[in-house]
Formats: C-alpha cells, structure tokens, sequence
C-alpha cells in the first residue's frame, strides 16, 4: 500500500542529511555532485537520497545540456503548512478556552477587596 502524499514528505524528512539537502536546494538548483561534495559518502548515496526526495515530490530533476540540476518543488511545502495549520489553529483554540476558563476562576492568592474585609 503506498503512503499518502504527506506521509511520503514527512518520511523524506525524517533524515538529517536529506533536509539539509531540501536546505540546499532552496538557495538554488544544484547537481548530484554539488549536493554531494559537503558529505562523507558517496555519489550513489547522495542520488539514493535524492530519489527519496523525489518519490515523495519534494525535488525534480532536469537536463539542461551535459548538465542535470536537481530543482526544489516548493509547492510541496504548501501540503505540509496547510496540515500543520490546521493543528496548529486547534491547539491555539484549546489554550484560549483554557485562557478563559481561568480568568473565570477566582483567584485565591489575590488581597481581599474592601467588600471582603469588612462584610456588612
């Protein structure tokens, strides 16, 4: 069974060494042996990491002459804001309730008003 869309990008994610590539990459295009040359592995190991990339939409990869940069697909992003968002927008939701339930509560530690001290 394949992943969801947003599961493929947030597994792509997961690994260090590709979200310092998608880090990369949105500076500008690069190829296979620009995006490797920072790293102690091998060429092989960086296009292993790019296909990932790719599967799960995040990057595409064009020819232009001898030349084939490796391109971030920044759409891809908008998937991932739209679902973090939503979570985001209830949890924020939540903690107003919160926020409101305890201004609602008295408050123990505060003086007593002047009523207070001196009931009639």
């Amino acid at each position: 069974m394949a992943a969801d869309p947003l599961s493929r990008v947030f597994a792509a994610l997961a690994d260090p060494t590709r979200r310092d590539m998608v880090a990369r990459l949105a500076v500008g295009d690069a190829t296979v042996g620009e995006l490797a040359a920072p790293y102690d592995v091998t060429v092989q190991a960086v296009s292993k990491h790019l296909r990932v990339l790719e599967d799960a939409g995040l990057v595409s990869r064009s020819r232009e002459a001898q030349r084939r940069p490796v391109h971030l697909e920044a759409e891809v992003f908008d998937l991932m804001t739209k679902w973090i968002e939503r979570y985001r927008r209830q949890a924020e939701e939540r903690y107003r309730r919160l926020d409101d339930v305890l201004r609602s509560m008295p408050d123990d530690d505060a003086p007593p008003t002047t009523q207070e001290r001196n009931p009639s």
